[in-house]
């Protein structure tokens, strides 16, 4: 394959470009943002469930506490109904009298234990309303991170597209200039490679480091100008400038 010398060392350009598009969709993909994003999303699922948890709790306890207080009242109201009836003196029988006072006793000490009972409730709700609060909190803080980081993310991935925009815009000028086979073996050395096009330095291929033979060297400048040269260690297209050294 031949191709002008310029031309040749428009694939230097080329692969410069390719370089900063690359390091630019490496860069895209490695932000530090998508980890602290996916860990602070990780956190924030494991408080909303404890979240959901803590609130279920609290609300049995809340319902578990209705339930005692109306136990509490309900008998309450039939000690008050005896004591009406004890002290409005319309029971009269010794033995009716005895039985309404030792109901009174008995209702009272039942319902000091349901209020005692309740307490206890009403402290265990107390501590289940805290936990809930504490989750609920920390779970606010967790997605307010998470977003802010989402905004750096955002921020960050608009400026890396419009720099790899304009150096695609760039690369599209600039492999515009270069023959369609030429162009071709590029792309197909960049696929296989990483980088289709090196330049050969002080007798050094840029590419893969590895200095030239002097039967290698020999070989280029016998060489036409025009001739597109490939290394024979890594295989890629080797350009020659004036510093390479011939």
């Amino acid at each position: 394959m031949k191709a002008a010398p310029e031309i040749q060392k428009r694939l230097l350009d080329l692969a410069e470009l390719d370089s900063v598009i690359d390091r630019l969709a490496h860069r895209r993909r490695t932000l530090p943002e998508h980890a602290e994003i996916d860990e602070s999303s990780k956190r924030y699922a494991k408080l909303a469930t404890e979240v959901i948890e803590a609130e279920t709790e609290a609300g049995d306890l809340a319902r578990e506490q209705t339930k005692a207080e109306s136990d509490v009242d309900a008998v309450r109201l039939r000690a008050d109904r005896d004591q009406k009836r004890l002290d409005s003196g319309a029971v009269t029988s010794p033995k009716d009298l005895a039985g309404l006072q030792s109901e009174i006793v008995s209702l009272n000490k039942r319902q000091g234990d349901l209020e005692e009972v309740v307490l206890e409730i009403m402290e265990r709700r107390e501590a289940a309303d805290a936990k809930v609060a504490d989750l609920r909190g920390r779970r606010d803080e967790v997605a307010a991170a998470r977003d802010t980081a989402a905004d750096r993310r955002d921020a960050a991935l608009a400026e890396i597209d419009k720099e790899a925009a304009e150096a695609e815009g760039r690369r599209t000028a600039v492999a515009a200039d270069i023959p369609a086979d030429l162009l071709g073996l590029y792309q197909k050395l960049k696929d296989q490679y990483g980088v289709g096009a090196a330049m050969l330095r002080g007798g050094r291929c840029q590419g893969c480091k590895v200095a030239l033979s002097i039967a290698e060297m020999n070989h280029i400048k016998s060489a036409p100008h025009d001739d597109v040269l490939r290394c024979e260690e890594c295989r890629r297209i080797l350009v020659r400038t004036a510093e390479s050294g011939l």
